[in-house]
């Protein structure tokens, strides 16, 4: 059953002090508020996240998840299954219930982003299982959507912040008008809405010497260019195995966001390193504290930060192996075959060169440089396969 309702009071704006906040709609608005008090960036992430997950599980035949942070992804990710390590690095290797398709699409979408997602927004693809709500209930988030939710997963999800955790369905048939609008400083924006279709015809155009497009690309490149659509612009997206890795989102050169989101991509490498996945943490130690020992271990300064045992005493049985340079290096010369896409054209070849340190093979991304003849070569220097596409997902 879905409730029809055409206005809804929020806590407040974007912050606090703008108040009063509502968000409506003259045709019924397509959400239900099943448990909690919504705000308007809460709504904000979504209504976004919704129409990510909704679209790439239509593109691939998978669920699909998004964590939201910010009206931008911090992951996002179709639902197939991952190694030990990978579920090691994600904290569900003790999940006391079988992983279920949903629960690796969300576990993936989080785990891209530890740090981002922390207090992520989540939308989900399916209906939600108790797997997944297994998952939420270890982690940090201030919310949900998805089109329906089993009894008992919703009771586990009830219980999150003693009973606020913020729970709303979506209707899954809804379809918005073709017109959107917004309103800023008085003045009314109107456009139609983005709904270009994201498929595999738009991989056609290969314009680099290799012509290598694996159906494990094809379904990353997807998930990249899916991500992107719904990502503050200007943005890169790496992905790989089903998952965004790295997103880099609203930088005002396109260079910073290949940069943002290839560091990012390294992370997530290095976060399976043996070295980090050998961590002994103390019983009873939360995934947030977890969480926040190895992003110290992967920093430059690690070595002062852990001199100090009142840093990681309380967190892991014995002090951690400090990953070297050299050690960081070498692993990551391990990560390969990555996908990446652009929501618009690479103005120089100084992105291909970025993307290449964090093992890119795949690129999808719009023409139209004056330049793009460079790009292409520095595409055909590294043995890129480059897919020139029509299209262009500013996101704003």
């Amino acid at each position: 059953m879905f409730e029809k309702i055409k206005e809804l009071t929020l806590k407040y704006g974007c912050n606090p002090n703008q108040k009063p906040a509502k968000v409506y709609a003259e045709e019924g608005l397509p959400i239900n508020v099943l448990n909690g008090n919504p705000g308007y960036i809460n709504l904000l992430d979504a209504l976004n996240g919704w129409q990510l997950v909704k679209e790439l599980s239509e593109a691939t035949g998978l669920p699909a998840a998004a964590s939201f942070k910010h009206v931008s992804p911090a992951g996002a990710a179709v639902g197939t299954p991952f190694s030990d390590d990978l579920a090691k690095a994600y904290f569900v290797d003790n999940l006391d219930v079988p992983m279920s398709p949903l629960a690796y699409a969300y576990a993936r979408a989080r785990g891209a982003d530890r740090v981002a997602s922390y207090g992520d927004f989540v939308s989900l693809s399916h209906t939600v299982d108790v797997p997944t709500a297994k998952i939420l209930s270890t982690e940090v988030s201030d919310g949900i959507i998805a089109p329906d939710y089993e009894s008992e997963a919703m009771n586990i999800l009830m219980a999150k912040q003693k009973g606020r955790y913020l729970i709303i369905k979506v209707n899954k048939d809804y379809v918005p008008p073709e017109v959107e609008k917004r309103t800023i400083y008085g003045v009314t924006f109107e456009q139609h809405r983005n709904d270009c279709k994201i498929d595999v015809s738009l991989l056609n155009n290969i314009v680099s010497k290799s012509k290598d497009l694996s159906e494990s690309a094809v379904r990353d490149l997807l998930v990249a260019l899916i991500t992107l659509k719904y990502t503050q612009s200007n943005s890169v997206c790496y992905a790989k195995d089903g998952q965004a890795i790295g997103v880099g989102a609203g930088q005002q050169a396109r260079l910073y966001c290949t940069r943002l989101a290839g560091t990012k991509a390294d992370t997530w490498f290095l976060r399976q390193h043996p070295a980090i996945l050998e961590l002994e943490f103390t019983e009873g130690v939360k995934n947030l504290d977890k969480n926040n020992i190895i992003d110290q271990l992967l920093q430059d300064d690690a070595a002062d930060f852990f001199n100090d045992d009142a840093n990681w005493k309380s967190v892991v049985t014995k002090k951690p192996y400090i990953l070297t340079k050299e050690d960081k290096t070498q692993w990551l010369t391990k990560l390969q075959n990555v996908s990446l896409a652009s929501d618009a054209f690479f103005p120089f070849g100084d992105n291909i060169e970025r993307a290449h340190k964090s093992g890119v093979k795949y690129i999808a991304a719009p023409f139209g440089s004056i330049r793009d003849d460079n790009v292409i070569a520095t595409c055909d220097e590294y043995n890129m396969t480059l897919a020139f596409i029509g299209l262009r997902l500013f996101h704003h």
